[in-house]
């Protein structure tokens, strides 16, 4: 028997719902720059309902291929998100991103203007919807992939949204150096960065703003804490260790590790906690986590 995927993903959210008090949503934030309405995944902890406190909240990005609710849907474990919450006492987020937008606003497609989406629609949308901590000593962006690019090319970009950024199995350069897929993947790829920055020849300097090892001196002094990591068996993990390796040289503090893996969700899963521990402390820090 074939089971849809939107009933395939309301079973996870149910045997979620059924082990955690936080309550997992999903709600229309309309984008007036695309001219269309897209769908965000929020997790509330379970305090949330009882309190009159303002919480921070975790920007979760997926990556290529994907959509709004692939971290719901493809954890290998469906409880995950909301024990995070809970434990954590965070609001969880995971904006819509489309299939290769890579969070960023595209030159040439009017239709794919992330960037613009996600720093002045979604983060302004759920502050009003949500008692959030609405500052950047209260906002925490990590993401997969494509969504990992994302998390550290905003959060770059606009540091004055986010206190801490972190990338897991980060799709980091547009130019493709080092990515170690077969042959008909690199051209795939390609054709996607083509698709959305228009050709490579003769727009080099878009492609190198459109490129998170061009922000490396920028990550050096705009005060966001940094943390990342890849699988040493991932196709991505010579663009990571390179990322690595420029802010080692420029001096930018931050936490980098490899750990055994692929890229894949079993990997994804794995690292999400550290990534969360590492917010927590950031957080602790700002003072800006609700005491129980």
């Amino acid at each position: 028997m074939r089971i849809l995927p939107s009933l395939l993903c309301l079973l996870y959210l149910s045997l979620a719902a059924g082990l955690s008090a936080a309550t997992v949503d999903t709600i229309p934030i309309p984008s007036a720059a695309m001219g269309k309405t897209y769908k965000a995944v929020v997790v509330l902890p379970e305090t949330y309902a009882g309190s009159d406190a303002n919480y921070p909240v975790l920007y979760l990005l997926h990556g290529g291929i994907g959509h709004f609710d692939d971290w719901v849907k493809k954890l290998p474990d469906p409880t995950m998100l909301p024990r995070i919450a809970d434990e954590n006492g965070l609001i969880i987020v995971m904006p819509e991103g489309e299939v290769f937008s890579y969070y960023l606003d595209s030159p040439v497609l009017p239709e794919s203007q992330f960037e613009t989406y996600i720093t002045k629609e979604v983060i302004p949308a759920i502050d009003e919807q949500f008692r959030t901590v609405a500052g950047r000593d209260g906002r925490v962006v990590t993401g997969l992939s494509m969504g990992g690019f994302g998390a550290l090319y905003l959060s770059a970009r606009h540091p004055d949204l986010f206190c801490a950024a972190g990338s897991m199995s980060g799709a980091l350069n547009t130019d493709l150096e080092g990515w170690k897929l077969p042959e008909q993947g690199m051209r795939d790829v390609a054709g996607g960065f083509a698709y959305i920055l228009g050709p490579k020849e003769g727009n080099e300097d878009i492609y190198q703003e459109a490129n998170v090892l061009t922000y490396a001196d920028a990550m050096a002094t705009n005060d966001v804490v940094l943390t990342f990591d890849c699988g040493v068996d991932d196709f991505l993990i010579e663009p990571n260790r390179k990322l690595h390796r420029l802010l080692i040289e420029n001096g930018t503090p931050h936490n980098y590790a490899e750990r055994a893996g692929t890229h894949s969700w079993n990997y994804w899963g794995n690292s999400l906690p550290y990534h969360v521990l590492f917010f927590r402390k950031v957080l602790e820090e700002k003072g800006t986590l609700v005491k129980k």
